[in-house]
């Protein structure tokens, strides 16, 4: 990577020169024809020579602009052998062209779903104009008071998110959120800078309502008063963080995203990340694969585990170590007395083949269920 790094840094370099050069001809161009207009003007019995000493002077030019892009040109060249040479993988043979066969309505779908996710709105019309889908209006209205929300909040401005979480109170307290809390919280540290007696009266009229689940960090709220004229070099400088801010925005998101039943990333964002992370190890995969001339096992699973971070794992699923292959409700995972976990299917062959009866036995006094949720 070091070395495709610096071999882009010549591009760049080169592609400044060469538009510092183009704009420069430009204007020595733009000289030249008010040059020969003048000595037109003045003597017009030489426009021959004039105009000859013109086509000369933009022929040199023209010259020069070309030989900095040929230059510029094998820049560009060399760089295409540089990634050429460092991806030379042909990633088509981890692809299945036919995934989405008979499915563009549901691809269609999730493009428009996101754009309006994302807050483009005019491009999700158009897209969904375009492509013929039926998307609900109500989806765009919700997600337009989500922004409007959400750019308040970016101006620092409090009031329509508390609003909000005022009327979604008990759908927000059932999901055991803690946004309407931190809405006031926020609100109070903003009164608390320049007008601390009405930051007061402010926790006296709000905090109550939270105060079975949030006393100490009211306690701790309240303590921030004694501080409230260096409350930057006090013990609760951190109120003042700017990420408390960001925090907010997201939580707010994720909150408002919850309550309308969808989840606060877009689906399609997260699908095009976790391909970009497991393309590698499937490339290696498919590409031994291939040399060995063998087909994966099974049509929708992979022959390897793909490691994720935590937060993009969203199902409880079980891979049994023995036969890798995932569990279902007829082949459930089984848990062994020595608290390893197996599936059911690879139980009875181990069974099946052990040289004595003792797995047996286990197996149909000891053994029991695993419990996980299937999506």
């Amino acid at each position: 990577m070091e070395s495709i790094s610096k071999e882009f840094s010549k591009v760049e370099k080169k592609q400044q020169e060469v538009a510092d050069l183009t704009v420069d001809n430009i204007e020595k161009m733009i000289n030249e024809i008010q040059e020969a207009q003048k000595r037109l003007e003045n003597d017009p019995e030489n426009a021959g020579v004039s105009l000859k000493k013109l086509e000369q002077n933009f022929k040199e030019l023209a010259a020069k602009a070309l030989e900095s892009h040929k230059e510029f040109q094998k820049v560009i060249v060399r760089y295409e052998k540089i990634v050429d040479k460092k991806w030379k993988n042909d990633i088509t043979i981890a692809s299945n062209p036919e995934v989405f066969a008979n499915k563009e309505k549901v691809l269609n779908t999730t493009v428009a779903l996101h754009f309006i996710r994302e807050g483009r709105f005019e491009l999700a019309n158009r897209f969904i104009r375009e492509a013929q889908l039926c998307i609900p209006d109500t989806i765009q209205t919700q997600f337009h008071e989500m922004y409007q929300i959400l750019g308040a909040i970016k101006l620092e401005n409090l009031e329509p998110a508390i609003e909000w979480a005022r009327l979604k109170s008990k759908e927000l307290e059932k999901r055991g959120s803690t946004l309407e809390f931190e809405l006031h919280r926020q609100r109070y540290v903003q009164l608390l800078i320049d007008r601390q007696e009405e930051a007061l009266a402010y926790a006296r009229r709000k905090f109550y309502l939270f105060r079975a689940r949030h006393i100490f960090d009211i306690q701790r709220l309240m303590c921030a008063l004694a501080f409230k004229t260096r409350l930057s070099t006090s013990p609760y400088k951190d109120l003042l963080s700017p990420d408390l801010w960001i925090e907010l925005q997201n939580k707010f998101m994720r909150d408002f995203c919850n309550l309308l039943g969808m989840s606060s990333e877009s689906p399609l964002y997260i699908s095009v990340t976790v391909g970009a992370t497991a393309l590698p190890t499937i490339l290696k995969m498919a590409t031994i694969m291939k040399e060995k001339k063998n087909e994966w096992s099974q049509q929708d699973e992979l022959p390897v585990e793909v490691p994720l971070p935590d937060y993009m794992r969203y199902h409880s699923i079980f891979a049994c170590p023995v036969s890798k292959e995932q569990s279902t409700e007829e082949n459930p995972p089984m848990m062994l007395p020595c608290g390893h976990v197996i599936c059911k299917e690879s139980l009875n062959k181990l069974s099946r083949v052990a040289s004595n009866a003792r797995i047996v036995l286990m197996k149909a006094q000891q053994i029991r269920h695993c419990v996980f949720i299937f999506n």
